[in-house]
């Protein structure tokens, strides 16, 4: 991400070409989000808090909001009417849903809501500890302050546009697909290993995504370190009940599911 952002701020030959590598690296900082609130990346766990903080920044996730949010998923994996990736709605089922999920607008507006419900105080989700909110108020009032002084910055120079803002936006479809892949046909049932999905891809995407596609072990033993789930992967395999033998494959079986 460095060398990227390095050769678009220079201005170096086709840069525009770089934009779409800087914004895969950037939405895939979701994986080290999540990999943070899990506390797998790094042995001290303030250093984990640290970089948690700072990649939710381009990403507009707030992170102690994020960790509650996704043990509860984790609690109620794939269970319509409470896991709150859901949030009692089904997973696209036409093509316009599709799209429209694949654009990640409904991702964008579904944090700004959350960043600003935060900041004011309106925090009534069941999972999120009492004990928690004063510092989810705190974090979403900062991240908005820092929202507004970058949104402020595009008015004296367009480095921010083309390094951040550009690239974040058009890179969603990449990350959405991925994410969907976790769970998407998956079986609304308790065992882990069949209500969450392992791709089989390669060792490119593993790297990038934190080994997060041996996603039903992660689920299954969710404090196994990510650098373990291979390990882990060959304990698990002959009891996987949801896998696909990469992205392509996962993609054309759901567009297939879809009601025309």
């Amino acid at each position: 991400m460095a060398g990227t952002t390095a050769y678009i701020a220079a201005g170096n030959p086709l840069w525009p070409l770089f934009i779409l590598p800087q914004g895969i690296l950037l939405v895939f900082l979701f994986t080290l989000s999540h990999e943070c609130t899990h506390k797998t990346p790094f042995r001290s766990g303030w250093l984990n808090d640290v970089i948690g903080h700072l990649v939710s920044i381009p990403i507009a996730l707030p992170f102690i909001w994020f960790r509650y949010f996704h043990l509860a998923h984790h609690k109620w994996t794939n269970r319509p009417d409470k896991d709150p990736e859901l949030a009692g709605k089904p997973r696209p089922g036409n093509w316009p849903e599709l799209l429209l999920y694949l654009s990640g607008l409904p991702y964008w507006a579904g944090m700004s809501r959350v960043l600003i419900q935060n900041a004011v105080g309106r925090i009534d989700a069941p999972y999120l500890p009492a004990r928690q909110h004063r510092a989810m108020r705190i974090e979403a009032r900062l991240l908005l302050g820092f929202y507004a002084i970058a949104f402020l910055s595009l008015f004296y120079s367009s480095a921010l546009f083309w390094l951040w803002v550009c690239p974040v936006l058009i890179c969603q479809p990449f990350l959405r697909l991925y994410l969907l892949a976790e769970h998407g046909l998956c079986p609304p049932v308790a065992n882990m290993l069949e209500n969450s999905r392992t791709t089989f891809t390669n060792r490119i995407v593993r790297f990038l995504a934190w080994n997060m596609p041996y996603h039903a072990e992660h689920h299954a033993f969710p404090n196994v370190p990510f650098h373990q789930l291979p390990a882990l992967h060959d304990w698990t395999r002959s009891h996987l009940k949801s896998t696909s033998d990469g992205y392509s494959e996962f993609t054309a079986d759901y567009v297939n599911s879809l009601r025309y």
